[in-house]
């Protein structure tokens, strides 16, 4: 059919004429309400965005005089979040007279690294922010 009877018929079903595949040969064309299209268009879109669970970065926070019990329960929450398909941002807290054993955090920090070597791998190593020793760990890549 040519375009203008295509678009004489679609004024008369007062429609709008739409083309589906304008690349093709011939140019495949509907007749549609276009308004009403482009609502079901977006309403799918809002749908798909709403299903669609974004990776988040959860944070779980230790100290450098963390007990062996608390270093595993931590541990086991940041294993749970890994296999959720987050990442763990880990972070030692140092509070006053502690930044000068540095070596303890970090220790602490290789001992929790140690925990998740089962699913987890660093995706950012360790690094100083202010009071704050932190490293991002994440799922391992299959």
């Amino acid at each position: 059919m040519s375009s203008r009877a295509a678009n004489s018929l679609a004024l008369s079903y007062e429609m709008d004429l739409f083309c589906v595949a304008p690349n093709a040969n011939p140019p495949v064309c509907k007749i549609l309400d276009y308004g009403r299209y482009r609502f079901e268009q977006q309403k799918a879109e809002r749908s798909q965005r709403k299903k669609s669970k974004g990776h988040e970065l959860k944070q779980v926070q230790l100290t450098p005089q963390i007990g062996a019990h608390d270093l595993e329960t931590k541990a086991k929450k940041a294993h749970e979040f890994i296999e959720e398909g987050d990442k763990v941002e880990c972070c030692v807290v140092f509070r006053g007279r502690q930044l000068a054993h540095k070596e303890v955090g970090e220790d602490v920090m290789k001992r929790f690294f140690d925990t998740l070597s089962d699913i987890a791998q660093v995706e950012k190593p360790p690094y100083w922010e202010g009071k704050w020793y932190k490293a991002i760990v994440g799922p391992k890549k299959k």
